[in-house]
């Protein structure tokens, strides 16, 4: 068996915020906040996890709310988080088979892959 080294703190609490956030866990990912800043890690950067996963939140309860609309027959409930594709982009969705990346930007223009 080889060891294989380990993530370095910081990405760990980096994934573990945004995955907090864009998955709602009641803790919100403040363990993780006090911890990257306790690491250094400077606030735009921790800024940037926090606007890439609350918009990846945001933009699958806007798709899962349009599903169940179409679904249900019901009217919008809600505006959608972006007009055309993915992540706010103007390309067409791609097809569930697809290889095709799904990439777009959040509000700031940050990137979302």
């Amino acid at each position: 068996m080889t060891d294989k080294p380990n993530l370095h703190p910081s990405i760990v609490s980096m994934v573990s915020l945004g995955a907090s956030i864009a998955a709602n866990h009641p803790s919100m990912g403040l363990c993780q906040v006090s911890k990257l800043r306790e690491l250094g890690i400077p606030e735009h950067q921790i800024d940037t996890v926090i606007e890439v996963a609350r918009h990846i939140r945001d933009e699958a309860g806007d798709r899962l709310d349009a599903a169940f609309d179409a679904e249900a027959g019901t009217p919008a409930t809600s505006e959608p988080a972006a007009e055309g594709g993915c992540c706010g982009s103007s390309e067409p969705e791609p097809e569930p088979a697809s290889t095709g990346d799904c990439c777009g930007t959040t509000a700031s223009g940050q990137s979302c892959c």
